[in-house]
């Protein structure tokens, strides 16, 4: 991808529209899922049989009270059932997932397994991999999937051979809603606010007439001048496109209104350039409407769910930013900026599940789509101790579209009593469109008024894409046996194939002038930056795209791999589940040379290896309704494709710029896990583990420079690491806890968990890590980028969890109190010589409450939602001998209401 495609370049649009619009027509006739079956009764714990001419035989049967679904895996592992997904009240995934044990969530769509970066973790939809919309990332947000489309959520920690190798802190299995058991429809709406944003005043821009909708009119597609221009390979500039229409054209550029002018002039202007002040944000708005039926065809049975989404929501954060630098030994504040930011942010989900289910087949056809896109104004007004002593503003306005299109097919064939047989194929396309991003600086006079005069204040116009595609298939074979004496077993033989292509493109310009003076400098910037001013002597576009192979890449992964794995009772009361997984994959990420005229050769990083990866489990049921898990086995982690580009990015999240490293490696893992549980009554449990983790080339995020107000980072390979941690986990219940008509027909729950994490980076005398500097390899000793003993990064030590509630069969209501706390964690590697990067997310404690009740003869549900009451905060900050908050603001406390109800 060379060139931004044409005003047409949103063909995802027509995709989408057509694709939700047959979402519509199918989903007043679906909906839901089945019911997880029911644990059988409880089993007599000897059976015993005599036979006058064979000695007796006896089968132990332990697990009573063990619930179904831990009887099935062999693996440590946590699940997340519809029931919990509606007792939270979770939105997505992302969120849910923080109440699994070891989990925290990063930037409100990353997860972190066991204090492991989201790189160690794989996201998985019904089985089969997907794409990564994120620019820094080829692992999927998972705030990209609303919980209504979820029926349960598996999280495994210990690695089995059925998955791919790339496995650190464990694979997250989404599993979406099926053909329910009984017709119906529903339908829910919703509102809700923030503290800090609703109602109150805010800064935003007007953008297109459809933003509210989530949906740009045309007003950002890329102008056809520009375009064209873009088309001809050459930078934008002077030198290469004549100043005027009267200026001779040159070069081989055939149409004469291809100009410096001309094209300045075609940039939108005010509608994304002039910042506004709004009184009152809107409170947020959500609707969902969902139905699923099934249907006898022929001999077997054909079911349909489908589910549509839309939300829109507005977030404010009115806070401060800085960075650092050492003076005398001390660390002091270096810039300081008020900054106030407002998204607003539109979702829309669809899902439609078919599935035909005839004796012993069944198959699943699953269409999923997503798209999320986030308005963004910001202010940002202070000191900027490199630029002037002057007090400077940024203002910046931008666009962030993201679509993920999903189509499944799963197969299941159950060949005879003991032979099943199942495959699966995969493709998944996501986006990024982020046209206009823009920004402007502005700086304070003596008389107190800011000044633009495109020199020495800059501003910028950028356009990137982004798109990400995963194809997959699979398929496994399954053979039950029996050893006698109530032993049993199963043997898996799989093969995966996986194809990941990446394009990304980004182009930057600004309107530049020099020596203005007088009033221009002084007025609106929808005046200044006018066609008026667009001309020879004022303002004059000029295209800043980084050249040298940093602005372009494509990048591919392919993984053929195949797999074995036995699951045998070995003998009565121990089961060991293990196997090996043989993977040969290649990754490739090349840069493209936007301008061939500049003279830069493309280079390619290739990374290509094989693996075999074992694993290995052993359970042991050595007591009633108890039993022991130990596991071990060896991983690997890829670096990202974006990671090694180099290529600069600016995360419009962090408000920092990341440049890539092609000389980064795999990293190896060698994985301990054990854990005690304890099913002491039906639907209550104790659970004790432990983890350890020995980590070859664990990648690291370091910082390269934090001065001039801009942080820019990059990533290494440091030497090694080691992890370990315990982890505790249990759930309650209880009868009445007290007397009055308050505690009558109250069933409690208690759930709690909590986990230990300590890390270190290892680094020994003549270590070594290879750097990405000036287009050239440097080899530097680690010990100048890294220090020894420090946590990895992302690691935090505690990690608590607690769910506290009722549930009145009676009245229909239920309410939970959530509380979750996570310690401070390393976010980045400080620059030579500076501290860490220490990131605080805090104690979160938030309140659900849902309330049934009738309503012209239809059961009506009332939802109420209060998040954060203890009004935490986001704080990062770095310490050394004095303290600088490098970004802090408030989150506020948030109050949603909804009604739903189902025919």
């Amino acid at each position: 991808m060379t060139t931004f495609k044409t005003p047409q370049r949103r063909h995802g649009r027509l995709t989408l529209a057509l694709w939700l619009a047959s979402t519509a027509l199918v989903a007043p006739s679906v909906m839901a899922q089945d019911a997880p079956p029911a644990d059988p009764a409880p089993q007599s714990d000897v059976v015993s049989e005599t036979n006058p001419d064979q000695p007796t035989v006896v089968t132990v049967k332990r697990g009573r009270n063990v619930p179904n679904v831990m009887r099935r895996t062999a693996e440590v592992a946590s699940f997340l059932t519809t029931e919990e997904l509606k007792r939270t009240g979770d939105d997505n995934a992302a969120e849910a997932l923080t109440r699994v044990t070891g989990l925290s969530i990063v930037e409100g769509k990353f997860i972190y397994v066991r204090g492991l970066g989201e790189r160690y973790s794989a996201a998985l939809l019904n089985g089969s991999p997907l794409p990564s919309p994120e620019p820094l990332q080829r692992v999927v947000p998972l705030d990209l999937f609303p919980s209504s489309v979820l029926s349960r959520v598996t999280v495994q920690k210990t690695y089995s051979p059925e998955y791919s190798g790339e496995f650190g802190g464990g694979v997250i299995d989404l599993r979406t809603l099926t053909a329910p058991r009984e017709p119906f429809l529903a339908f829910g709406i919703g509102t809700g606010g923030n503290s800090e944003t609703t109602f109150k005043e805010a800064f935003t821009h007007y953008g297109s007439s459809t933003d509210p909708f989530g949906f740009d009119d045309g007003t950002r597609d890329v102008p056809d001048r520009l375009a064209a221009a873009i088309a001809t390979k050459k930078r934008i500039s002077a030198a290469n496109f004549p100043a005027t229409y009267q200026t001779a054209v040159s070069g081989n550029i055939a149409n004469p209104e291809l100009n410096l002018q001309a094209i300045g002039q075609s940039l939108e202007n005010a509608r994304l350039n002039l910042i506004q002040s709004t009184d009152s944000v809107p409170a947020n708005f959500s609707f969902n409407l969902s139905g699923g039926r099934k249907f006898d065809v022929g001999a077997g049975q054909f079911g349909v769910i489908a589910v549509v989404d839309f939300s829109n929501s507005w977030k404010t954060r009115n806070g401060t930013q800085g960075s650092a630098f050492i003076d005398l030994g001390n660390l002091v504040r270096f810039n300081d900026f008020d900054v106030s930011t407002t998204d607003n942010n539109v979702a829309w989900n669809g899902l439609v599940n078919l599935g035909y289910s005839i004796e012993g087949h069944d198959f699943q056809f699953l269409n999923f789509g997503v798209r999320r896109t986030t308005k963004r104004t910001q202010i940002k007004e202070g000191n900027d101790a490199l630029f002037s002593s002057n007090t400077i503003r940024d203002d910046s306005t931008g666009w962030y579209e993201r679509v993920m299109l999903v189509s499944q097919f799963n197969a299941e064939h159950t060949l005879s009593e003991k032979m099943r047989l199942g495959w699966r194929l995969n493709h998944a396309v996501t986006t990024r469109d982020t046209p206009y991003e823009k920004s402007i600086r502005y700086e304070k006079d003596i008389a107190g008024l800011y000044t633009h005069d495109g020199s020495r204040q800059q501003n910028k116009t950028g356009f990137s894409e982004l798109e990400d595609i995963v194809d997959s298939a699979g398929i496994d074979f399954t053979y039950d046996f029996s050893l006698g004496e109530g032993r049993d077993g199963k043997v898996i033989v799989g093969m995966d194939t996986l194809k990941n292509t990446r394009e990304a493109t980004s182009r930057e310009f600004r309107l530049k002038a020099s020596g203005l003076s007088g009033p221009i400098i002084y007025t609106r910037v929808d005046y200044l930056l006018s066609d008026f001013n667009i001309r020879p002597g004022v303002f004059e576009i000029q295209e800043v795209t980084g050249g040298q192979g940093a602005s372009a890449y494509e990048a591919s992964l392919e993984v053929q791999s195949g797999f074995v794995k036995a699951d045998v009772a070995v003998m009565p009361l121990v089961r060991v589940a293990g196997g090996l997984r043989f993977e040969n994959a290649e990754m490739s990420v090349a840069t493209i040379n936007l301008f061939p005229s500049e003279g830069f050769t493309p280079t390619t990083t290739t990374l290509d290896n094989d693996y075999v990866l074992p694993a290995a489990t052993v359970t042991w049921n050595f007591a009633e309704n108890r039993q022991l898990r130990f596991g071990a086995s060896q991983t690997i982690g890829r670096p990202q494709f974006r990671e090694l580009a180099p290529q600069t990015y600016i995360d419009p999240e962090a408000d920092r710029s990341y440049t890539g490293n092609p000389y980064l490696t795999d990293t190896e893992i060698t994985n301990i896990d054990t854990r005690f549980e304890w099913y002491d009554k039906p639907g209550q449990y104790w659970t004790v583990g432990a983890f350890y983790k020995d980590i070859t080339n664990p990648i690291e995020i370091l910082t390269i420079s934090d001065q001039g107000g801009q942080i820019l980072q990059s990533f290494v390979n440091a030497p090694k690491a080691t992890l370990y941690g315990l982890e505790l986990d249990t759930k309650r219940t209880f009868g009445s806890l007290g007397q009055g008509a308050f505690f009558e027909n109250k069933d409690w729950i208690l759930q709690a968990n909590y986990t230990y994490t300590q890390s270190e980076i290892k680094i020994e005398t003549g270590d070594t890590v290879d750097v990405y500097s000036g287009n050239v390899r440097q080899s530097l000793a680690a010990s100048n980028l890294l220090v020894d003993g420090t946590p990895m990064q992302g690691q935090s030590e505690h990690v608590l969890n607690l769910q506290f509630g009722f549930e009145d069969s009676q009245s229909r209501s239920q309410a939970t109190l959530l509380a979750t706390h996570v310690s401070e964690r390393v976010s980045a590697r400080g620059a030579s010589g500076y501290p860490d990067y220490i990131q605080v997310p805090g104690t979160q404690l938030d309140f659900v409450y849902r309330k049934g009740f009738d309503v012209m003869g239809k059961e009506v549900n009332l939802s109420v939602e209060v998040r954060n009451l203890l009004g935490t905060e986001y704080e990062e900050y770095q310490e050394a001998k004095g303290r600088v908050d490098i970004m802090k603001y408030p989150l506020g406390s948030s109050l949603s209401l909804g009604l739903s109800t189902k025919f």
